[in-house]
């Protein structure tokens, strides 16, 4: 599931970047009218917020992957305890049990 997410994560990534209005090179010299800047800001914000967003589960699942190669895999980093099957299968890069990431998170 790690590796899925991992690609997927990626593409969205990368399409994400593609349909970037600044990624245009024409951009800078469109001369466009004011409203059109505004709205290519706003479009140019929103998706560095998504990738940003993309970025930090990404480091996470790579930081899960790297666990299981260390035999750490599905351990609480803050307690020490197994964190159950059902959550890792909604979030295998879960890092921390449901008891933990709630004090975290206070």
């Amino acid at each position: 599931m790690l590796f899925q997410e991992k690609k997927k994560i990626e593409k969205q990534t990368d399409d994400l970047k593609k349909s970037d209005p600044f990624a245009d090179p024409n951009h800078a010299s469109d001369n466009a009218a004011v409203d059109t800047d505004v709205r290519e800001q706003v479009g140019h914000d929103t998706i560095e917020a998504e990738i940003k967003a993309l970025q930090r589960r990404l480091n996470d699942i790579e930081l899960a992957l790297s666990k299981m190669l260390k035999g750490k895999y599905g351990i609480c980093e803050r307690c020490g305890n197994p964190i159950p099957i059902a959550r890792l299968k909604v979030l295998p890069e879960a890092r921390y049990d449901v008891d933990c990431e709630k004090k975290l998170r206070r």
